[in-house]
């Protein structure tokens, strides 16, 4: 991942008990993109925090902003960018399906 997107893992796995793979707030930088990607096995969901950017759920964008939920189910493609001069800033959760 580019030094434009920023993880802060908040939980990890083992100390979820192997249950949920990722809890985080991540940061986009302006103009960045957090590239399409599958889950397999996993779902995740996407709480936006602050900032503006484009959600894309199996090929279909949509804009998002402050307090927008997205989920990506288990065999879905998912990706987000920031459209805006602030950061993007949401949480991250993956649950281990």
């Amino acid at each position: 991942m580019s030094n434009e997107i920023q993880v802060e893992e908040l939980l990890n796995e083992k100390q979820m008990n192997g249950k949920v793979g990722l809890f985080a707030k991540v940061t986009i930088l302006p103009g960045a993109t957090l590239e399409d990607h599958e889950h397999h096995g996993e779902t995740e969901t996407y709480y936006i925090l602050s900032g503006e950017g484009s959600y894309t759920d199996n090929g279909v964008a949509c804009a998002a902003k402050p307090g927008d939920t997205f989920f990506c189910e288990d065999g879905g493609k998912h990706g987000i960018s920031c459209t805006s001069a602030e950061p993007l800033v949401f949480m991250a959760l993956i649950i281990k399906g």
